[in-house]
């Protein structure tokens, strides 16, 4: 374990951004997403697009559809280790 190097950073990656990847990563559109969630297209649009914030109910909502936990979507590119939640 000693040839062991911390991952790096490479980009910041936005709220809306995340959730963008996430949603093409599976192959999915705006519209089927939509339909999963019961969120209107053009609410998950402005959320992609960081003109509306995800908020924590959304954010439940589209890591059940988008099977990952809602912390991946609210806090993309956490550091725990530079970090501290409390």
């Amino acid at each position: 374990m000693k040839d062991y190097r911390k991952a790096k950073k490479w980009v910041d990656v936005s709220v809306g951004e995340s959730v963008r990847i996430l949603r093409e990563l599976q192959g999915l559109s705006q519209n089927e997403l939509s339909e999963l969630t019961g969120i209107p297209q053009s609410t998950i649009s402005a959320i992609e697009n960081d003109r509306v914030n995800l908020g924590v109910d959304r954010a439940k909502i589209l890591a059940r559809a988008l099977k990952c936990h809602p912390a991946v979507l609210v806090f993309p590119g956490w550091d725990v280790s530079e970090e501290s939640a409390a």
